[in-house]
């Protein structure tokens, strides 16, 4: 056994050895909700400290991003992954595997998964229950016939439903499928029952989507689907809050069950979509890449996430005030994530 373990020592040793030889930059990968936050952080890392490279930040999904961060140790295999939802237990099990045994998990702010319109449009003001009525492929179990709004509930207007939003990769697509499908699903007594009884069926029912064009999917880039908007005023796009935020000249969002999405609604959770964002951090590759470190202290810093911080002026929504603090604690002391903290 010691002998064993010894090995595995050494080859730890020598995938952090080559973090250091052969990469000189953070890299990032994920949500493409959270890049232009972690771009902000790494534009301010770099310009207070000098000495590091720059960071390297793409926008792959959190999906694609966290197979990516999980997929091993080393200089091959990302720092950090952004992401527009919570970590899986099989996500985590995966970096487990292959050797990412400590990762450190950094609630970073709050979202709200928004419809949006382009201004000019017929207004909608929409339900949970609306949105999953006209966009699942089986709504309650029955056959899927609407064609327009009005075709899911007669106060509203007689306008074809057309939807834009991201593909199942993205973070915002699983927050999407839980906080408007699975919520306007389950507001029938009847799904609520049948998620007791048979999970895997009321899966099915209340998080597939319609396959006919009501929805079209846009990529993993949210601009995409502001561009597309921009071309079509009768249609809904799904998108981060902060995106409607940097948009308001040209957008405006769709009140959710009676609530607009405001920076106060999504802060404390009146609004119905409103959603954690998260970075993730291997503890092992803080040794090894230079900068680090002071990269994941700028991120966590009051100047950056708190209250007025730069993050709110680009979009975030700040948490509160002992989430911060528990989570500034976690990153300095680079606390892992375990399976317990998933369940």
């Amino acid at each position: 056994m010691g002998v064993r373990v010894g090995m595995l020592f050494a080859v730890a040793a020598a995938l952090l050895a080559a973090c250091s030889d052969s990469r000189t930059q953070i890299r990032i990968v994920g949500s493409s909700t959270v890049f232009p936050f972690t771009t902000a952080v790494a534009e301010n890392f770099n310009r207070n400290n000098p000495e590091y490279p720059a960071p390297i930040v793409e926008a792959t999904g959190t999906g694609g991003g966290i197979k990516l961060f999980c997929s091993g140790l080393g200089s091959r295999f990302p720092d950090v992954a952004n992401a527009s939802r919570r970590m899986k237990p099989g996500e985590l099990a995966d970096c487990e595997k292959n050797g990412a045994r400590d990762i450190v998990e950094v609630k970073v702010g709050i979202d709200g998964v928004v419809l949006v319109q382009r201004k000019g449009g017929t207004p909608l003001n929409l339900t949970l229950r609306d949105v999953y009525l006209a966009l699942a492929a089986e709504p309650f179990g029955r056959k899927q016939t609407a064609r327009t709004w009005q075709d899911v509930n007669p106060a509203l207007p007689a306008t074809r439903i057309e939807v834009i939003g991201p593909p199942p990769t993205s973070g915002t697509r699983d927050a999407f499928n839980e906080l408007y499908m699975a919520a306007g699903c389950d507001t029938d007594p009847a799904m609520q029952a049948l998620k007791k009884s048979d999970e895997s069926r009321h899966k099915t029912i209340c998080n597939k989507i319609r396959e006919d064009g009501a929805f079209v999917e846009a990529g993993e880039n949210d601009n995409l689907i502001v561009q597309k908007l921009g071309a079509n005023p009768a249609a809904v796009g799904v998108l981060g809050f902060s995106f409607l935020e940097r948009n308001m000249d040209t957008l405006r969002d769709v009140p959710i069950d009676g609530v607009p999405a405001t920076y106060a609604t999504i802060s404390d959770f009146s609004y119905p979509a409103s959603r954690p964002l998260y970075i993730y951090v291997k503890a092992q590759h803080v040794k090894a890449i230079r900068g680090l470190r002071q990269f994941l202290d700028e991120y966590t810093s009051e100047r950056a996430w708190g209250p007025g911080g730069y993050l709110q002026r680009r979009g975030l929504v700040p948490a509160p005030d002992g989430v911060r603090a528990e989570n500034r604690a976690r990153a300095a002391a680079l606390t892992p994530l375990t399976a317990a903290d998933l369940a």
